[in-house]
């Protein structure tokens, strides 16, 4: 053979020594010019050009054969260079054989175990020895979701050995990045490989042509003597009884190992499961744990172990660690239902709330347990609170709160959460007080102790699930922790609601059992039932005012919005007015009865004891109206709004449209009522009657003109007040102003404010709409040519505003019908009033303006004499 090339030299192998089928790297030169050049392959005697890979010119890459040798060369020919020669060995390791008798401490493999039977070894065939990259470029992963790329190629697999194989998953998972050129190198190594492994196979027969030759002629040579003894076919032939003899060599073999296989696949099967049980140990004994745990009240210990197993069995396939995975999810699935009733279960601390919380959720409980807490909690105060009202209608309310006749949930309450959520509200009483306070005051004070006893840790239950302390203790943002704080937001209103229903509950019950008549009707049944009790005095509604209180300073210190605290605020004023009537009342009864007490019996200095008993009676009287007339920050004194209870209940009328009421009496009783009387004086013959006439009509004008202003005062003043602040809304400037394009916002709300005041008057009395709305309205016009003679400078926009303004006047003024005398004299009026504002002289004849009026209104001069 004449060689073209150098022989092929190897230099080198990694590894350099392993056990059969070890994957090894040639390195060398002159390896050859392609798969088809390379022709043979041997390390240590063995054949492997079947398992080899030619890479390039340097490298080959194969696995190393069961060779007879421990350690030989390596040895590479070619086509192009013939035999070659080697610089480097290759050692092979040899696995300790051990028989199906012997023992062994240690896990055989079974992958390459030694057949006494056949005397060989049995390894991996080598057509299961596929290339990890058969592409023979670098490979470069893709970073697209392994899920967007199943959707693309439904039903396929990049997995080259799968009958579903897509080149294109293939391409895009591992060489996405690769360029053209590269590609096209990938696409000639795979026809090389495609090729080699012909040649390969070829080769591999011709080497071992001659031991197939001999086998041949060996098997000619056996069929040839049995053809000349003429004994082939005949019964009791050679190859019969050799096939008989094997036969029984066979069955007696079986027999006698029969045993002992059978042992060895019983051990093989135990040690099989021993291992499996010894290596999964956690999860087989998972269950059994967690009932323990769970009876031990370690209830981390259980959802550290539930976590742990879903990540490492939650979406197994083997039949076995299901079974068991499902075993685990039913006990887990207890636990949820056990830490739910115990999350609900009334009374319980904040603490034990929080933790039941925390647990249920590391556990992904379905729903929302913080909220289930929060509405369960709300609906036990209510019971709460509505059963302290009941135990005193049955009657049992005067029993001590540690008696057996209470029921069961304020029984629970007055062991536990009295004890540990704050305590009460009352001071030490001595043993003879629940005999001789009246029911009311001990029910206000107990329901103020079940308010006071239970709202706190309501109130911080709530906070914590806004904030999302509920899951971390250390603040720590989690995705747990974010739906915790949306949750709380969607759920605002809802908890409001349930705020205003505690305090709306706490209100109405003390007003039921002190205030029944400001309760409508229908809830008479529910918060009332107090009729057959004791009448209270001012001392006993000053201790409830006082409780009350407490409880409202309670409530506010819990930093809970004012808004949800004003129906107790509102309580409050209706107690201390309540307090203050029945007081003066009792105590002007008390006075009256002092006469009665009279014995005439003088003392030493000549009195008897009328005066003292007065004195005390006054006293009395002042203890009790110091908490009432007490004035606390967020409240209204009463000294100054004394009838405001009463206004309440005038059929819901408002002070103002009580102004305009009395007025609209006052005309009546000028123009009808008191000539009416006068009538009547003279006709029963009463003389003398009109300086008495004339007394009352000036003392009703007087009144009239008080009750006039004052209300001209509340409804003028808002509106003129407003006008200011809002020109001059959004640092408006009139020296920096934009071209007008419409009316203002704040003159809207200027006239919308004199069309209410309008709808008011009319509604009551339409004589009194032009008197109450001229007024008006010359207050607002006085204010807005103030508001315009304060501005210092104009631009040429804030001009026009300001021209547009004024010339409305006059279009208002050109638009009503041409009545000389009046029109005339609203010229005068306003020429004048215009005149003295921007201190224009005025004509002589014009100054005296009161004296104009006064002679146009009585004598009536024409209009062409004025001048």
């Amino acid at each position: 053979m004449s060689r073209a090339r150098p022989p092929p030299l190897v230099t080198g192998i990694s590894p350099k020594e392993g056990a059969a089928w070890t994957k090894v790297t040639i390195r060398g030169e002159n390896l050859g010019t392609g798969p088809a050049d390379l022709i043979g392959l041997s390390i240590c005697g063995h054949n492997c050009l079947l398992t080899a890979e030619w890479m390039s010119a340097s490298k080959i890459v194969c696995r190393v054969g069961p060779a007879k040798d421990d350690k030989g060369e390596i040895i590479v020919t070619t086509k192009s260079g013939g035999l070659g020669t080697s610089t480097v060995s290759f050692k092979l390791l040899r696995p300790e054989r051990i028989g199906i008798l012997d023992q062994s401490a240690v896990w055989v493999d079974e992958m390459n175990y030694y057949d006494m039977r056949t005397d060989r070894n049995k390894g991996i065939s080598p057509l299961s020895l596929r290339p990890s990259n058969p592409l023979g470029i670098d490979i470069d992963k893709s970073k697209l979701p392994q899920s967007d790329i199943e959707l693309t190629f439904p039903g396929m697999s990049g997995d080259f050995t799968s009958e579903n194989f897509s080149a294109t998953w293939y391409l895009i998972e591992n060489h996405s990045g690769s360029s053209f050129e590269h590609l096209k190198m990938a696409a000639s190594n795979l026809k090389k490989q495609a090729t080699k492994k012909n040649e390969g196979s070829l080769a591999y027969v011709k080497g071992g042509l001659s031991t197939f030759f001999e086998a041949q002629d060996a098997l000619a040579a056996i069929h040839q003597r049995l053809e000349s003894d003429g004994t082939e076919r005949v019964e009791g032939s050679m190859t019969q009884r050799l096939e008989n003899i094997l036969n029984r060599a066979s069955d007696t073999a079986d027999t006698l190992f029969q045993e002992v296989l059978g042992r060895k696949d019983k051990a093989d099967s135990t040690r099989n499961a021993l291992n499996v049980l010894q290596r999964f140990k956690f999860l087989f004994n998972l269950p059994l744990n967690i009932e323990r745990n769970i009876q031990k009240g370690d209830y981390d210990v259980v959802i550290n172990d539930y976590e742990k197993a879903k990540s490492l069995f939650g979406n197994t396939e083997v039949p076995v660690f299901k079974k068991v995975y499902a075993e685990v999810e039913t006990r887990i699935g207890a636990l949820r239902s056990l830490l739910l009733e115990k999350l609900l279960q009334t009374p319980s601390t904040l603490h034990d709330q929080k933790r039941y919380i925390r647990y249920l959720s590391d556990l992904h409980a379905p729903g929302d347990p913080a909220w289930q807490c929060i509405y369960a909690q709300h609906k036990w105060i209510l019971q709460l609170m509505q059963n302290c009202r009941d135990e005193f209608i049955m009657g049992v309310g005067a029993l001590d709160l540690d008696g057996d006749a209470r029921p069961l949930a304020l029984g629970r309450l007055g062991h536990t959460a009295s004890l540990k959520r704050g305590g009460s509200l009352r001071t030490p009483r001595p043993s003879t007080w629940r005999f001789e306070t009246p029911q009311q005051v001990q029910f206000v004070e107990k329901l103020s102790d079940v308010v006071i006893g239970q709202l706190p840790n309501f109130w911080k239950l709530w906070i914590s699930y806004v904030n999302g302390s509920l899951f971390s203790e250390t603040g720590e943002k989690s995705g747990q922790v974010e739906k915790s704080k949306k949750n709380a937001r969607q759920r605002q209103n809802d908890f409001k609601k349930m705020i205003e229903e505690l305090t709306n509950r706490l209100v109405k019950l003390i007003r039921g059992a002190l205030l029944p008549s400001t309760l409508p009707q229908g809830e008479l049944s529910l918060y009332g039932g107090w009729e057959n009790k004791t009448e209270l005095t001012g001392a006993w509604l000053t201790q409830i005012i006082h409780t009350v209180r407490s409880c409202h300073d309670a409530l506010s210190a819990m930093e809970i919005p004012n808004d949800l605290l004003h129906v107790i605020q509102d309580l409050l004023l209706e107690l201390r007015v309540h307090c203050l009537m029945v007081t003066l009342l009792h105590t002007t009864e008390d006075v009256k009865r002092l006469a009665e007490k009279e014995d005439w019996v003088v003392d030493n200095e000549g009195i008897t004891s009328l005066p003292s008993q007065f004195e005390q009676c006054m006293i009395q009287m002042l203890q009790s109206l110091k908490e009432p007339l007490e004035v606390k920050p967020g409240e209204i004194n009463v000294r100054k709004s004394p009838g405001i209870t009463a206004m309440k209940k005038y059929n819901g009328v408002s002070p103002t449209s009580r102004l305009l009421i009395i007025l609209s009496n006052c005309q009546y009783l000028e123009r009808r009522t008191f000539l009416n009387l006068a009538n009547h004086f003279e006709k029963h013959g009463f003389t003398g009657t009109e300086k008495i006439t004339r007394v009352s009509v000036d003392a009703v004008r007087e009144l009239d003109r008080k009750l006039f202003e004052s209300y001209i005062e509340r409804r003028a003043d808002p509106i003129a007040g407003s006008l200011e602040p809002g020109i001059y809304a959004g640092y408006f400037d009139w020296r920096d102003c934009q071209m007008p394009t419409g009316v203002r916002n704040y003159l809207k709300e200027a006239l919308v404010n004199i069309i209410t005041v309008h709808a008011e008057v009319f509604t009551v009395s339409k004589d009194l709409v032009p008197r109450v709305i001229s007024q008006i309205v010359e207050s607002v016009a006085d204010e807005m040519c103030r508001l315009m003679q304060c501005v210092s400078s104009f631009s040429k926009n804030g001009a026009l505003q300001h021209l547009l303004f004024s010339s409305s006047f006059k279009l208002a003024l050109d638009a009503l019908p041409q009545l000389h005398m009046i029109v005339n004299f609203w010229h005068l009026l306003l020429f004048c009033r215009t005149a003295a504002k921007t201190n224009t002289q005025m004509p002589i004849g014009l100054r005296p303006l009161r004296s104009f009026s006064i002679s146009i209104r009585v004598t009536k001069t024409p209009p062409d004499a004025i001048g």
